[in-house]
């Protein structure tokens, strides 16, 4: 059931039905099924008044898309960003159902936000507008019906901000949000789940069909989109791996490293971020000539050669003109960190080339990947919640190329 107003979720359902054709075709039994799956079980949407440092009320739109919970509380995150309306939080609210269900494990999917800008915020401008926002919420959620996570522009500070505000009004510490600190109840490699399962997926992916361009080679470039947890943790991965990152991005533009970015770039980059800084001022304090910013442009058209692009931002950031000059570079895997990362445009010019016989392939969102991250949250919480267990990172880390490998296997089953 789709609104006119709403084209992210209707590009999302068209991508979904599309590709259920062949099985719906044999299983006809299974349409009422979808029909009834793409309707969330409840939306809310409410007003959040916080106060700026000038003491002047200022007003946002708060939503929670609570979409299904046939397998247990509903879980996604809560994305604080000006462009969030409900159109948007639908479409990623209804693919965290499947991503979810990819894990075998009881949760439900769901998604929340505002249009809340926390750059250009004071902390405690921040604080207050999380408070404001929790204390709406608050009546809604819960470690058995729905457990909010982080997102775009909700990191570790403003999980922290929710969670106090959550634990003030109800007066009881428990497993309702994840992404917490690791002082305060988070987990090892959660920040980096979904950056690395992404990258166990492409390596299984290249060893498939192009072993010649392995993440193992120097000489096999990687560009990749976004500069949050998962374009960062993807980049670092790649690195260790051996390959050669030559991009990333934020809202304002991209950053190419003419010799690729080294593990140190990367975690001096991801510490600017967190303090809100941007890509075009760290590539301002930089010294030498390693580094060319690139105002309102996105990396695909930037670089000559390409073997690998890991969209990793947000939704629709490669077109279907950047997906040819992709192609037209050498393009051989492309595999989305973000959710629905490629307009259909773009799939297409994908899709022809592979079935042209060029070597090109495409895996779609961030489904396979993600479900590493979404595991260790879930299997976190259940610690904690049992006898208030924390994991040391050999151990949450040591399975972490499975779960992505066996997704890639089993693609036709």
């Amino acid at each position: 059931m789709v609104l006119p107003v709403e084209p992210e979720f209707e590009q999302a359902l068209n991508e979904l039905t599309q590709s259920l054709q062949p099985f719906l075709a044999a299983n006809p039994q299974y349409q009422k099924a979808l029909d009834i799956v793409q309707v969330p079980e409840r939306v809310l949407q409410f007003r959040v008044v916080w106060e700026d440092d000038n003491g002047v009320p200022q007003v946002n739109r708060g939503f929670r898309v609570q979409y299904n919970s046939a397998l247990g509380p509903y879980k996604g995150g809560l994305r604080l960003h000006p462009s969030v309306n409900l159109s948007i939080l639908k479409f990623l609210g209804f693919e965290q159902i499947f991503k979810n269900a990819l894990t075998g494990l009881s949760m439900g999917g769901g998604k929340g936000g505002s249009d809340f800008d926390p750059k250009g915020k004071s902390d405690s401008e921040i604080r207050r507008f999380c408070a404001a926002f929790m204390g709406e919420l608050f009546r809604h959620i819960g470690e058995d019906t729905d457990v909010p996570a982080g997102d775009i522009g909700t990191g570790v500070r403003e999980i922290g901000f929710l969670f106090g505000a959550y634990k003030k009004l109800k007066n009881e510490f428990v497993g309702m949000l994840t992404g917490k600190g690791l002082d305060w109840g988070g987990s090892f490699i959660r920040p980096e789940a979904t950056g690395y399962g992404l990258v166990y997926f492409v390596d299984h992916m290249i060893a498939k069909s192009c072993p010649d361009f392995s993440l193992k080679l120097s000489t096999t470039i990687v560009a990749i989109s976004g500069s949050g947890n998962v374009s960062q943790f993807t980049a670092l991965k790649v690195i260790e791996l051996g390959a050669t990152v030559k991009s990333l991005s934020d809202s304002k533009g991209s950053l190419i490293a003419s010799e690729g970015f080294t593990k140190h770039d990367i975690l001096s980059i991801g510490q600017l971020k967190l303090k809100g800084g941007t890509l075009e001022s760290w590539a301002g304090e930089q010294t030498g000539n390693r580094f060319t910013y690139y105002a309102g442009k996105r990396p695909w058209t930037l670089i000559p050669v390409v073997h690998h692009a890991l969209p990793g931002a947000t939704q629709n950031e490669v077109s279907g003109e950047e997906a040819e000059a992709l192609i037209a570079a050498g393009v051989r895997v492309i595999a989305e960190g973000s959710n629905m990362g490629c307009t259909e445009e773009a799939i297409k010019v994908f899709e022809d080339a592979r079935r042209a016989g060029k070597g090109v392939w495409y895996a779609p969102g961030s489904k396979p990947f993600s479900i590493l991250g979404v595991q260790i949250l879930t299997s976190h919480l259940t610690a904690i919640r049992s006898c208030q267990l924390w994991w040391c990172r050999r151990f949450r880390s040591r399975d972490g190329p499975e779960q992505p490998a066996s997704c890639l296997d089993h693609r036709g089953s």
